[in-house]
């Protein structure tokens, strides 16, 4: 939905970066219809099953690496992970160096230099979904993670790196948003305790629901 007033780019913490709005309509209305291609199968979209049996309430589908608990693999079922391409990886280059001129602490960061993203997990969130706290720890890089979002406001918890305890803070996170999270901050804790339905702009072609993207640097 359209903001009354605008809001401006923040440091949430050290390393952390929120930039409202950053992505304009037109490039949410392609991430969407990307988004619907890469969702078919084979290697498409699906709940990822934890170890202790559960499901998580998202569904996922991943390009260039697949992720399954806790690891990264180049397969999905036997079937080859859908290619990361190159476009996104520009998109969120550019959206990080956009970042880096409103943090210190990402600007200092040396594992943001040369940042070069080979993996994206695309998590599509139904008015139910939830994504408890955890850290984006599975990569062997430090390097800074690109977060997009599309459609419904999701509430973005931002914890700490030391544990899920608080200190903590939630923002809402609204479609075209950008949040970049690396530096002293890059293991931070945080999940997303809930969605807002019918919050989402129109012209995307989103529906209900809520898209995030991902980018990271697997080191692999």
């Amino acid at each position: 939905m359209d903001a009354l007033i605008p809001r401006p780019p923040a440091e949430l913490a050290p390393g952390v970066v929120l930039v409202p709005g950053w992505l304009g309509p037109g490039v949410q209305a392609r991430l969407v219809e990307a988004c619907r291609e890469w969702a078919r199968g084979p290697a498409g979209m699906r709940r990822v099953r934890l170890p202790g049996g559960g499901v998580m309430s998202v569904r996922t589908v991943c390009l260039g690496w697949h992720w399954e608990p806790y690891r990264y693999v180049r397969a999905v079922d036997g079937v080859p992970v859908k290619p990361f391409p190159e476009w996104l990886a520009e998109l969120g280059g550019r959206a990080l160096a956009d970042a880096r001129g409103l943090s210190p602490a990402l600007a200092a960061d040396p594992a943001a230099d040369g940042w070069d993203p080979d993996v994206a997990l695309v998590n599509f969130y139904d008015a139910d979904a939830r994504m408890g706290l955890h850290q984006d720890r599975d990569e062997r890089s430090a390097a800074p993670v690109v977060s997009f979002s599309v459609g419904d406001t999701g509430v973005f918890r931002l914890g700490n790196p030391e544990g899920r305890g608080r200190p903590w803070r939630d923002v809402p996170l609204e479609s075209g948003d950008v949040l970049v999270f690396g530096g002293p901050n890059r293991l931070a804790f945080h999940g997303v305790t809930r969605v807002l339905p019918g919050t989402g702009p129109s012209g995307t072609g989103m529906g209900a629901g809520r898209l995030n993207l991902t980018l990271r640097v697997t080191g692999l």
